[in-house]
């Protein structure tokens, strides 16, 4: 029995919608495919023009989202948000689908309900970068912080643990990712690479400009200061900085006049820029990383991190006679230069058709097919 999305009822449940990034656009395309469906999530503080962009179908939030400025330390709120998780009613639902990262996965459904947990990775603050996590707390009193934040963790491993069991199948948004779920929660799941919106980044295979680009929130994990480093070493190379954030103070200390910094772009602006550039630097250890597929989607190369979800979206120069970027083993700005070098040496080897091919693996018509296939396989198997 083929089951389509209209008639399906479907709870959809995300940990929470703060931005919309790559875990708010798995969401979008479930009530895309799901019409018929419902979201849960524990914080709503999306505008009312993003929240359009979710879907038109309800947003069910928890108490906690009514706390005063809540938005600037719901993060806080670990065990709080374990308990407000499990107090959602999603019984009248055919199915129900979370969207987890760290807590939506413990919604609570019935024995005869299945429950399909989309998840982007397990807790990285609470499994194998806890110590990174707690030892990045400085500041005034920051020995009395990790002492809590140890506590806290401690106490949410357990019901990490516990909520896991009651999920029927579970699906990886990487290999990668596959990977840390078997490690930490001794399960098995099926990769759904998740969706990119390669129509948004049309191929160019015009003459391109001469300057790299990078994109990204600018955050510490994001490694952008390590880019801007790099090109430092070699001041005869252009760099563009699309984004904005906390960093972008410290980030523009470190540059050099070859750097320029850009600030946040509009969609059609940030698109332009990526086109033209010879290629995309991206310097994170991403869970998937969906930017270095949008600029493949635009014809351009990426010089990446070997690890994490690049090594599964990119095609190094080593690896193939259709090469989309060139990796970096380390985290170090000599590397990321090395790589640029090596790169400007075998320009000739990459292709903007082979990029856009590439990218056309992540589409989000491929993505909605293949949830589909995974929950319509799932239903006939519970009827």
């Amino acid at each position: 029995m083929t089951v389509t999305g209209k008639d399906l009822n479907v709870g959809i449940v995300h940990d929470w919608l703060p931005t919309l990034g790559g875990a708010e656009k798995v969401v979008q395309q479930l009530t895309d495919l799901y019409p018929n469906s419902e979201i849960y999530t524990l914080f709503n503080f999306l505008d009312e023009k993003d929240n359009n962009f979710i879907g038109s179908q309800k947003i069910n939030v928890s108490p906690l989202n009514k706390l005063p400025f809540v938005e600037k330390y719901y993060r806080n709120l670990l065990l709080q948000c374990t308990r407000q998780i499990e107090q959602f009613d999603v019984s009248r639902h055919d199915v129900v689908i979370s969207s987890s990262a760290a807590l939506a996965k413990g919604v609570i459904t019935s024995v005869d309900q299945p429950h399909i947990c989309y998840m982007h990775s397990p807790a990285r603050y609470a499994w194998d970068l806890s110590h990174e996590y707690i030892n990045d707390i400085q500041g005034v009193l920051a020995p009395i912080k990790r002492m809590i934040a140890k506590e806290l963790i401690y106490r949410y491993r357990f019901w990490d643990m516990r909520s896991v069991n009651t999920i029927d199948a579970i699906i990886s948004n990487s290999n990668f990712i596959k990977k840390r779920i078997e490690k930490v929660y001794k399960r098995s799941s099926h990769v759904i690479y998740p969706p990119v919106d390669i129509e948004k980044y049309a191929l160019n295979t015009r003459t391109r400009d001469e300057y790299y680009v990078t994109a990204s929130r600018l955050v510490a994990y994001k490694k952008i200061d390590l880019i801007v480093k790099a090109f430092s070493l070699n001041k005869a190379r252009k760099l563009v900085v699309i984004g904005d954030g906390p960093e972008l103070a410290n980030i523009k200390a470190l540059a050099t006049p070859n750097v320029e910094f850009v600030g946040y772009q509009e969609q059609d602006s940030m698109v332009q820029l990526i086109q033209n550039a010879k290629a995309f630097v991206f310097a994170a250890f991403e869970d998937f990383g969906i930017v270095p597929v949008e600029a493949q989607a635009c014809g351009t190369p990426v010089i990446c991190f070997s690890k994490g979800g690049t090594s599964e979206t990119v095609i190094d120069v080593n690896d193939s006679i259709t090469p989309t970027g060139v990796y970096f083993h380390e985290q170090h700005e000599k590397h990321i230069e090395n790589a640029i070098t090596q790169f400007e040496s075998q320009i000739d080897k990459f292709s903007e058709i082979a990029c856009r091919h590439n990218a056309e693996r992540f589409s989000q018509k491929r993505f909605k097919s293949e949830i589909s296939s995974f929950v319509n396989n799932m239903m006939n198997r519970n009827t």
